[in-house]
């Protein structure tokens, strides 16, 4: 054999035994270390114990402002969704025919005026000669009556030009209350006042106090009961503890807390539930009516409770879950059930444990089945710092 082509064939082997070993090690070099990654461990706490109830929010006043009498819509006198004070002008409605009613009612007290002067003319001249009997008692008792029947028809009389006056001031429609108003339901030129033209034009509502009404279930109810007695103050917003918070659709809280103001005389038998009202402030007026919203209610005396902060909390489909480290330092995903929220922190149900390890933020940069450090982190929780 060729010397040559002997070297060759011993140099193949040699190549690739070089490829491999430094395609391995290659490898090797691109692998990255676990991710660093702050956890936190699962607290029992005593905490007390609240429930939600779904609500909708009122103005203190809610008031329609309505066309009390029928006619063309002649002017609008204010900004749509703006601020109005009370005694404001808000509408014209055409007021031609009311000022001709007005006109008819004083031309037949006028009339009326005029028939009873005759009559006491009358009544005056036959008074004396009744009494010498120098007429007949059927005449003296017709002159009465005339005089009576002329009396009445000037208090008619009277009485259609008040309430002729009462339609014309009808013609300039005026603010109840100072409040929101509201979008117009009219346009100008258009008839309204009488069905189907529009009746209700607008509604005006005072917000600078919020009212949120919501139903709870009998039992609920009796529990609720049971602890309002022992802590009346709480609910007369008496006592800061935040007995009663308002939610909104998005989960974020009203910043002012509220106060009881009735609850219902008695239980719907259709539904088993009881209404309830609670009153906020809202002096940004940034609560308006008929809004969905939650009322979170204390509903009974503290109890040690498992609790973890909000945001280590991951939703899917209805579905809520953590990422939790086992003891190998591996994330696993954990299906939770939640209990009442507790300032920023979730009270759980089940699913966790007091001790379990879960993570705390990141969540975009890891996966399950990951490894990670865990850097375990002592949560800075505002409610608890309290």
């Amino acid at each position: 054999m060729n010397i040559n082509n002997s070297m060759k064939f011993t140099s193949i082997p040699l190549l690739v035994f070089t490829l491999i070993l430094f395609g391995c090690s290659g490898k090797k070099s691109n692998q990255r270390p676990p991710l660093e990654i702050p956890v936190v461990e699962v607290i029992q706490k005593k905490i007390p114990i609240t429930d939600e109830f779904v609500g909708q929010t009122y103005g203190y006043f809610d008031i329609s402002i309505r066309a009390r009498v029928e006619g063309f819509l002649e002017g609008l006198h204010f900004k749509e969704g703006g601020r109005v004070k009370k005694g404001q002008l808000l509408y014209t409605i055409d007021s031609a025919p009311f000022d001709a009613k007005l006109a008819e009612a004083k031309s037949k007290l006028a009339e009326a005026q005029t028939r009873l002067v005759q009559a006491q003319g009358d009544y005056n001249r036959i008074k004396p000669l009744a009494e010498e009997k120098a007429v007949s008692q059927s005449e003296y008792d017709a002159a009465t009556a005339t005089l009576g029947a002329a009396k009445a028809s000037v208090t008619a009389a009277k009485a259609q030009i008040n309430f002729a006056q009462i339609e014309l001031s009808y013609c300039n429609i005026k603010s109840p209350i100072s409040g929101i108003i509201g979008i117009t339901q009219a346009k100008t030129s258009e008839f309204v006042g009488r069905e189907p033209n529009p009746v209700v034009l607008n509604a005006v509502s005072r917000i600078d106090t919020i009212l949120v009404q919501f139903t709870i279930s009998e039992m609920k109810y009796l529990q609720f009961l049971k602890y309002a007695k022992k802590n009346a103050d709480l609910y007369k917003g008496k006592d800061s503890d935040k007995a009663i918070e308002l939610l909104f659709a998005d989960n974020s809280k009203h910043p002012y807390d509220g106060k009881l103001d009735f609850v219902d005389r008695n239980i719907d038998p259709t539904t088993g539930t009881i209404l309830l009202q609670a009153s906020f402030p809202n002096p940004d007026f940034t609560v308006r009516p008929g809004l969905f919203a939650k009322i979170r209610l204390i509903v009974d005396d503290e109890s040690e409770r498992i609790i973890i902060p909000q945001r280590c909390i991951q939703e899917l489909q209805g579905q809520f879950s953590v990422l939790i480290v086992d003891s190998k330092n591996t994330l696993q995903y954990r299906e939770i059930e939640k209990g009442p929220t507790y300032g920023d922190l979730q009270v759980i149900e089940s699913g966790l444990e007091v001790g379990d390890k879960i993570m705390l933020e990141g969540f975009t940069q890891v996966k399950s089945g990951m490894k990670i450090v865990p850097k375990l982190e002592v949560f800075n929780s505002v409610t608890l710092n309290k």
